[in-house]
């Protein structure tokens, strides 16, 4: 029967363990447009570039 040749310590067992719980992606709804994004991710909308309910990046006032 196979045993550990040394202990592991709670650290590592516990950062090894970390994980298990970030198995389905988060989703969040956004406020501003009513889209559903990956939290902490920039989503595109109608060519804006929305980010914490704000538009970053307008494609739409640079193609006139």
């Amino acid at each position: 029967m196979a045993h550990p040749k040394r202990r592991v310590g709670k650290t590592r067992r516990d950062k090894r363990r970390s994980h298990d719980k970030a198995v389905t992606p988060q989703i969040a709804l956004d406020s501003t447009t009513g889209e559903y994004h990956l939290y902490h991710r920039a989503h595109w909308y109608e060519g804006k570039l929305f980010y914490k309910g704000k538009a970053i990046i307008d494609k739409t006032e640079a193609a006139v």
